[in-house]
């Protein structure tokens, strides 16, 4: 197995144990997490097992599409809308407004499907793309710019995405990398109107050099109730987190998601970046069993990671990954979850206050 196959799937399955992880307390401030549960060191979800939300199934379908795509941007974006497509028709529990407004429009066969939104959907699908092409910037570029614009046009949801994905490439390469040296990669890769956030980013490197915890920097950028789904706040506090602990998978989550908000998605985010870089070893193997996801199963986000690894060596187009039973099983799937997901919002009505 190539180093590169190993952060792929490190990437993918840090993905979904970071959603799983952060899942059961999203939306809760930090505040609130304390007096629910002062312990993170399981799966909070169901009875001990993790299952996973909307991040992890558009890695999986940004993966899937790549494997298509053999390298070519435009089997890529094809793929991809056609997998959103048929992703909304099974019933996801979680989607945010943007992102469905957009996939409506790709049913409807609007030549532009994106809507104007800075929201988190481009970022937690990114990671993947920059551990596959992070060596050549330009490709990176054109593949989140594809994926971004099928759901997202407002410019800072592509820049957020970007950031993103060359964090994970930079995580994959295992060599130690500064702040600075991270920012100025970035900055070359953004555009001059990109400031805003660039200097957002800024803050968070200077603030990691200054020995600060994540849940302080995400406090002086006013996120004290917790991390919103705004691109602008969620992409600095996980880069934060990700220059904060490299190597820690399971600190770097537990602090991120003790930050509050759009736990499942920062930790998401994180965990695809940080597995990218420890792979599948420096992931908590218990949290990796405690994953209780049927038809996407541990043992298939391995084998996709392998499948899409040998697409990035060879750049020649594969076979999609089959999903036993998908089309029956899916829709059952996502009705159980939203049923336990409906009974934490009832528990969350319940003291401690």
């Amino acid at each position: 197995m190539t180093l590169k196959t190993e952060a792929i799937i490190g990437c993918i399955l840090g993905t979904a144990v970071g959603d799983a992880f952060g899942l059961p307390w999203e939306g809760l401030s930090r505040q609130r997490q304390g007096r629910i549960n002062s312990r993170l060191t399981r799966y909070h979800f169901f009875f001990g097992k993790g299952m996973v939300s909307d991040d992890t199934e558009h890695t999986w379908m940004v993966a899937q599409s790549l494997v298509v795509s053999g390298g070519d941007v435009r089997r890529f974006t094809k793929a991809l809308a056609w997998r959103l497509r048929w992703w909304l028709v099974a019933l996801p529990a979680g989607v945010g407004f943007a992102t469905l407004r957009a996939i409506a429009k790709l049913w409807l066969g609007f030549p532009q499907s994106g809507v104007f939104s800075a929201g988190n959907g481009p970022a937690m699908r990114s990671a993947i793309i920059g551990v596959c092409y992070g060596s050549d910037l330009p490709k990176l570029q054109e593949f989140v710019r594809a994926s971004t614009r099928l759901t997202h046009t407002d410019p800072k949801a592509e820049y957020g995405a970007i950031a993103v994905a060359i964090a994970a490439y930079c995580a994959s390469q295992k060599r130690v990398i500064s702040g600075n040296d991270y920012y100025q990669i970035l900055e070359k890769s953004l555009p001059d109107e990109a400031i805003e956030f660039l200097h957002l980013i800024q803050q968070a490197c200077d603030s990691v050099t200054q020995g600060q915890d994540t849940p302080t920097f995400a406090l002086q950028l006013g996120l004290g109730k917790g991390v919103s789904g705004y691109i602008y706040h969620t992409v600095p506090v996980v880069i934060h987190a990700w220059l904060t602990h490299r190597t820690d998978y399971r600190q770097g989550v537990i602090e991120i998601v003790r930050c509050g908000g759009d736990t499942d998605t920062t930790a998401a985010i994180l965990g695809a970046i940080m597995g990218a870089g420890v792979g599948e070893n420096g992931i908590p193997e218990t949290w990796i069993n405690d994953l209780w996801e049927w038809p996407r199963t541990v043992v298939l986000m391995r084998d996709l990671g392998y499948r899409l690894g040998q697409v990035c060596d060879r750049s020649t187009p594969e076979r999609p990954l089959p999903l036993a039973l998908y089309g029956i099983g899916i829709i059952p799937r996502n009705l159980f979850f939203l049923v336990v997901v409906i009974l934490h919002g009832f528990r969350r009505l319940l003291p401690p206050y």
